[in-house]
């Protein structure tokens, strides 16, 4: 099988030549990844050349609104979507929310939804304040020893008053890889929409979207190597149905539809950088004068698979060295194959702490709750002492891997 040509893939990333950023190793990607090259580059053409009203008659502004309509087509592609079934806002919290508020037009007192305790806040406490509206709030909690969401547990809150079931792709502290599309179909049979967090996958490979058989998947650009952006996906039997929550003229327009704050001209332009680079990583890897014409789906799944692939490689030596050691709690599960390398570790020191002490020896780590306050109570933890957090994406290294794991030999 092809592997990940990792010096490639960092050489696309202005931050490894950074002379402030060299001989630190980046372990704070679930926060925030690094841009690519190709976002920054296209973002500050456009703040150079195209900083104008898109979508007008002269040429600088018809540049604009191409470049964000080249972001939209070319992205949805990639996630097996209809363009107009993608659409952006200010953050992947405030797109939550501006849903939730869809939802409460819409549900009517005595419909209930799911959420779960394993969430990030943004895809949990936007759709819990409906509760507020008579809406009946049903929590699929998680298995407070190993962090699991059960799908048995699920199909035990199933019934048909259920219209809405929002869960993680996987979680932000405990990094298990939720199947997808087994869930989906379970809500699904059940008459309900699914609505799907993916800003702690997506960093990790695009997702085909239309694969996972999810109604509504929502995630960050930020942390997919872009611009501050949330990238919504809703299906368009469900968007069609719900209220919309943009101005009135816009109605007609799906990806309008769920938008109603200005959107931020030169970011969603500079979201096409993220095709860009899910491009360069294929043609790099399986291009060349012969290779044959693949649909934007396909390439996208293939770079999803090496970047998946490198990231086992690299964090299951990781997840051995924390499993052995009798001084700490690692959170989730101890095998790579079906978890994200976001690896989160309970320790008698605050997480806080424990990435500060880690800072001089070059490695850029998070403490804390991370949002996800409600999935660290039900582990059993304090969310105000909190976690530390080891996150990486697919430009990680082996040698990087290394140097964690002797820093933490001298931290903890």
């Amino acid at each position: 099988m092809t592997r990940l040509d990792t010096d490639f893939a960092r050489a696309q990333f202005p931050a490894f030549w950074e002379p402030s950023l060299l001989g630190q190793a980046f372990f704070e990607n679930a926060g925030g990844s690094y841009p690519c090259r190709f976002v920054t580059e296209r973002l500050e053409r456009f703040y150079r050349t195209r900083k104008v009203q898109p979508y007008g008659a002269y040429a600088a502004s018809a540049d604009a609104g191409d470049e964000m309509d080249e972001a939209r087509t070319r992205l949805a592609a990639m996630m097996g979507v209809a363009d107009d079934e993608l659409s952006f806002g200010p953050s992947t919290t405030a797109n939550t929310y501006v849903l939730a508020q869809a939802f409460r037009e819409h549900l009517a007192p005595g419909d209930a939804l799911v959420v779960t305790d394993q969430d990030h806040e943004a895809n949990s406490g936007p759709w819990r304040r409906l509760e507020a509206a008579g809406i009946e709030l049903r929590e699929w909690r998680l298995d407070p020893a190993t962090g699991r969401l059960d799908p048995a547990d699920l199909a035990a809150l199933l019934d048909d008053r259920v219209r809405l079931v929002c869960f993680p792709h996987c979680s932000n502290v405990v990094g298990e890889v939720n199947d997808v599309v087994t869930i989906c179909n379970m809500v699904r049979r059940a008459g309900a929409w699914s609505c799907v967090d993916g800003v702690s996958y997506a960093p990790h490979g695009l997702p085909d979207v239309a694969a996972l058989g999810a109604d509504i998947y929502l995630f960050s650009a930020y942390k997919t190597y872009g611009p501050h952006q949330g990238l919504m996906v809703i299906r368009r039997g469900l968007g069609e149905v719900l209220p919309d929550q943009a101005h009135f003229f816009n109605s007609d327009t799906l990806y309008k539809r769920f938008t109603p704050a200005g959107p931020d001209h030169a970011q969603i332009a500079a979201c096409a950088g993220i095709a860009d680079y899910v491009d360069a990583v294929y043609g790099h890897h399986y291009g060349g004068a012969d290779a044959p014409a693949v649909a934007p789906v396909e390439r996208a799944a293939h770079v999803h698979d090496l970047m998946r692939a490198h990231e086992a490689r690299l964090l299951q030596p990781l997840l051995d060295y924390l499993a052995a050691r009798d001084d700490l709690r690692l959170i989730g599960p101890e095998q790579a194959e079906n978890r994200a390398p976001t690896v989160a570790i309970a320790h008698p020191r605050p997480g806080a702490e424990l990435a500060a002490a880690l800072a001089p020896h070059g490695i850029l780590a998070g403490g804390g709750s991370f949002y996800a306050n409600r999935a660290l109570e039900a582990l059993g933890l304090i969310a105000s002492h909190g976690v530390l957090r080891l996150s990486f994406v697919h430009y990680t290294t082996a040698d990087e891997i290394d140097r964690l794991v002797a820093a933490l030999d001298s931290v903890i």
